[in-house]
């Protein structure tokens, strides 16, 4: 497989948890061992890494975050979506792999990510906010081997209310975007709080073009969140033990969660000092 190259430039942004960064190459699975040149933390932007069940919200968080502090947003979800959309020499293998509610490899994702990393690279992209993986402990030591990681945010939510969210997934044919039809109302009951969320829903002009994912049937979510749960375990005690692992229980809907995660993340001003400078 091709090397998995990318080369971090500096970045005006800087964030007070960072610690460290440096070039990095590496061939999957086994990592190249080259001495390369590190670059202060202050002159690059933030690398984090989102976790959480799939349909959490890790691509809505994450992208905001992304937007908010100029880094590219690197979903292993999307990467995997595009390439089921294209013709590639994967995209068959890949088709019955996401049907079937199964994880894909980890050779699969390495080469996906070492596209994109290499198309950023040549954009000039500084730092990065990595959705959706690592997924097993064999992934992360290879990222912890190739790169720094600032910090691993990882977001939960009560299961019930994540397979309705999972349920209610829509994406527009059109244009692409996702949407969510889901009307929640959990009440508090045996000391767990109430929860409540509003759908995510598209402009009028996208409305009668949503579809659902072929992977979002109850059998399939559910057999995704088995799997995932009984894996990710390690990972989380993997950064736990790193001193990196920032758990966020999600309290509500993004009006709710949003404001208490930028809280947690010591950004709770940055956006303000950003629209105040613009």
């Amino acid at each position: 497989m091709a090397a998995l190259t990318r080369i971090l430039r500096p970045s005006s942004i800087s964030c007070s948890n960072i610690t460290k960064c440096r070039y990095f190459s590496t061939t999957v699975p086994e990592v190249q061992n080259h001495n390369f040149t590190r670059i202060d933390p202050k002159d690059r932007n933030v690398q984090w890494v989102f976790l959480g069940v799939p349909g959490v919200g890790k691509g809505t968080y994450a992208s905001r975050l992304s937007t908010l502090l100029g880094v590219p947003h690197i979903a292993t979800g999307d990467l995997v979506r595009e390439e089921l959309a294209s013709s590639g020499p994967i995209s068959q293998q890949l088709t019955e792999i996401v049907n079937q509610g199964k994880l894909v490899s980890d050779e699969i994702i390495f080469n996906l990510l070492s596209k994109r990393l290499a198309a950023g690279e040549a954009k000039g992209e500084s730092g990065f906010i990595l959705d959706g993986f690592p997924r097993t402990v064999k992934q992360a030591e290879i990222l912890e081997g190739v790169t720094d990681i600032d910090l691993v945010v990882n977001l939960k939510l009560r299961e019930d209310v994540l397979l309705d969210k999972c349920l209610g997934r829509r994406i527009c044919s059109q244009c692409g975007k996702n949407y969510n039809v889901a009307t929640i109302s959990v009440k508090g009951e045996n000391g767990k709080p109430g929860m409540s969320m509003a759908p995510l829903l598209p402009p009028a002009h996208c409305m009668s073009k949503l579809i659902t994912r072929a992977d979002d049937t109850e059998e399939v979510v559910k057999e995704r969140l088995r799997i995932y749960n009984e894996k990710s375990q390690p990972v989380e005690d993997f950064f736990r033990n790193r001193g990196k692992l920032l758990e966020f229980d999600l309290p509500g809907g993004i009006p709710e969660s949003w404001p208490r995660l930028l809280e947690a993340l010591n950004l709770d001003d940055y956006e303000e000092k950003q629209s105040a400078a613009a």
